[in-house]
């Protein structure tokens, strides 16, 4: 089942990084970054074409409770957006009597390659597993997002399907399910 996530008084720390609820000021760190070609369309969102866009977005993130901003610790610069996902009962059958939920992460792309994306998932699967005792969280990618796939794999997630799905821009993507169970996070750490 879904658990219920509400991260509206929750702040995580890592070396580099703050993890926090969204703020109406992250506006501009937002747009500046999710308007960049490339960024949105490997998680299935066009890139913000105005401001007006990524504000539609930063109201739901903040009203829904369930999304983090990604903060730099060195300059206050929101720099990306991880969710803490419903995941889908169709694509992940046999976990009804689970405590679970799916996570997605999109990092703007000056700073991909630099172990942003990693070290966010680690601190959010401590978060999930650790404080909220989480059976198991899902991690989903398409098949050419490239970056994902090898942050799924750094982190430890273990294949365990493939589907297709219908985007948000409405291409269909070939994508890639892993799960991590609290026992396999346990053992990892």
């Amino acid at each position: 089942m879904n658990a219920q996530i509400d991260i509206s008084n929750t702040i995580l720390e890592t070396n580099r990084l703050i993890l926090r609820p969204w703020k109406q000021s992250d506006i501009h760190d937002f747009f500046e970054y999710a308007s960049v070609d490339g960024v949105g369309q490997l998680a299935g969102w066009a890139p913000h074409k105005t401001i007006e866009d990524s504000q539609t977005v930063l109201n739901k993130f903040i009203e829904e409770k369930k999304t983090f901003a990604i903060v730099l610790k060195e300059n206050s610069k929101v720099i990306g957006a991880f969710g803490i996902e419903n995941y889908n009962y169709e694509e992940f059958s046999g976990y009804d009597e689970f405590r679970c939920r799916e996570i997605g992460i999109s990092v703007s792309k000056d700073y991909w390659g630099q172990g942003i994306a990693h070290e966010a998932v680690t601190e959010v699967m401590r978060y999930l597993f650790d404080e909220l005792n989480l059976d198991y969280v899902f991690y989903c990618h398409s098949k050419r997002n490239t970056q994902s796939q090898r942050v799924k794999e750094k982190c430890g997630f273990t294949n365990i399907n493939e589907f297709t799905y219908t985007t948000h821009i409405g291409t269909v993507e070939y994508s890639i399910g892993a799960v991590m169970s609290r026992d396999e996070w346990k053992d990892r750490k």
